[in-house]
């Protein structure tokens, strides 16, 4: 492997990374915080670091695939520790632990959090917790791809290791174009829900933390109660609408924002979204509605927008959903699972897998009644071939040993058996919410201190489809 290639990136990435820690600082200063110097600090370490790897390396022109996901893997690594630095000079988080995990539950867009009273927080760590997410929501790489021009020729490496999905979804030629038409799309939205969030009633600040947490599928809010502090069904809505825009294929707002009207219509995934989403909010809706005194409506915006989070691994809470019947805490726990599509910013499996695995099966229950029947596992008028089915039953089992072994983990380290479920579903699916004693009211302050960098490690793999992460633990992948 080129380490002077990887490392030459890295530096360039540590480098960026310096430059956003800055951005909270204004509003550190409008609200009077002296948490300003601990960035400004942070900053500085961070640029320096950046600055030694950039300097004293040299790029060797194109990747490989071996540096493609050494680059991704070791980028997230790197931007979650040099990024909870602010929160550990500034003393508010003055444990490495908690840094780190607050942090790579930010980069990760995971939104599980430490914090017993994130209001106590100044304005300026606040933003950056939620900048975090906006920054890992399209990803650190594509942001890269976006702004880096010699990366042009090795740039699908470092792109098909990052971006969700089984297949990744090239839009023009060349990937770094690509990378810029998904970045422009994703700011767009981010201003626009931005304006219809100040609309509702919430400052320019809160509206951008929210937009935030929204847009990256992320869930961090500046408020302890979440998104049900505000008590505002129009804010509800907004955010409703963005969670699902979030959660679908960024392709496809591309192609419909150029004037393919129908292009979600004629998307398979993005229809199994949609009504994967539509009969949750029925069943547990109905459920909700039955064993409660609330009005109808009530009863419906709360149960999409919990229905809408999870799916989409959002994590924002307008409801305490613990206490929803058990069917209905079920139903969630399974759309954890689940995940948003192919190409969004949410985790989980994702939808476009779950859809091929449910056709996979249908196909071979007619190849056991036909034998000599050819039944192919087709989206739409496209074939999957063998090698893509591969992947998406290898990853399939892959993922379901690794949660698995983690929730024998957990429960070896003392979480009761809901909460150890609830805690790897909840972080290898970027979700941050779970079930028990990290329910959507709570949080994982008492996780023990391995159990928290067990939960780091799975929020890593979750958000790097978990090959770009396992894989570098292959023997082969280091030999020559």
């Amino acid at each position: 492997m080129h380490l002077s290639s990887t490392l030459n990136i890295l530096g360039f990435l540590m480098m960026f990374l310096a430059a956003a820690m800055l951005l909270p600082v204004p509003f550190s200063l409008y609200y009077g915080d002296s948490d300003y110097l601990a960035l400004i600090m942070s900053a500085f370490l961070t640029f320096f670091a950046g600055f030694a790897a950039f300097r004293f390396s040299r790029f060797r022109g194109d990747l490989r695939a071996k540096e493609g996901f050494a680059v991704v893997a070791l980028g997230w690594l790197f931007f979650s520790l040099f990024g909870s630095i602010p929160f550990v000079l500034s003393g508010y988080i003055p444990s490495f632990t908690d840094a780190f995990f607050e942090t790579v539950s930010g980069f990760t867009t995971t939104g599980a959090t430490i914090l017993t009273n994130i209001e106590s927080l100044p304005h300026g760590l606040l933003f950056w917790r939620s900048l975090t997410h906006w920054i890992g929501g399209m990803g650190i790489i594509v942001l890269s791809l976006a702004i880096l021009p010699f990366l042009g020729v090795g740039g699908m490496q470092l792109f098909k290791a990052e971006v969700p999905g089984p297949v990744a979804d090239k839009l023009t030629p060349r990937i770094a174009e690509t990378a810029k038409i998904l970045w422009g799309v994703y700011l767009v939205f981010t201003l626009v829900q931005t304006g219809l969030l100040m609309l509702g009633g919430m400052s320019l600040f809160e509206s951008l933390c929210h937009a935030f947490g929204t847009l990256a599928t992320g869930g961090y809010s500046t408020r302890n109660a979440s998104i049900g502090a505000y008590a505002s069904g129009f804010i509800d809505y907004v955010v409703i609408l963005f969670m699902i825009l979030a959660g679908t294929n960024f392709a496809l707002h591309y192609r419909f924002l150029r004037g393919d009207f129908k292009v979600y219509l004629r998307n398979q995934e993005f229809l199994f979204f949609l009504a994967i989403i539509g009969l949750a909010t029925f069943f547990i809706g109905l459920d909700t509605f039955l064993h409660s005194r609330q009005p109808v409506f009530k009863v419906f915006r709360d149960t999409l927008f919990q229905v809408a989070s999870i799916i989409t691994t959002t994590g924002y809470a307008t409801a305490d959903y613990e206490h929803w019947s058990s069917g209905s805490q079920v139903i969630l726990f399974f759309l954890m699972f689940v995940g948003g599509c192919a190409g969004s910013t949410g985790g989980g499996m994702k939808v476009i897998r779950i859809f091929v695995l449910t056709k996979f099966v249908f196909s071979e229950i007619v190849r056991l009644l036909h034998p000599h029947a050819v039944v192919p596992v087709r989206i739409g008028s496209t074939t999957v071939n063998r090698e893509v089915l591969s992947n998406i039953l290898g990853f399939s089992v892959l993922y379901i040993f690794i949660f698995a072994l983690g929730v024998f983990v957990m429960a070896m380290l003392g979480l009761d058996i809901a909460s150890a479920f609830g805690a790897v579903a909840a972080t290898l699916g970027n979700v941050g919410p779970g079930l028990g004693s990290v329910g959507p009211m709570d949080n994982y302050a008492h996780i023990p201190f391995l159990g928290k960098w067990l939960l780091s490690f799975l929020m890593l793999l979750g958000r790097l489809e978990v090959f770009t992460v396992v894989i570098l633990f292959s023997p082969a992948f280091w030999q020559k």
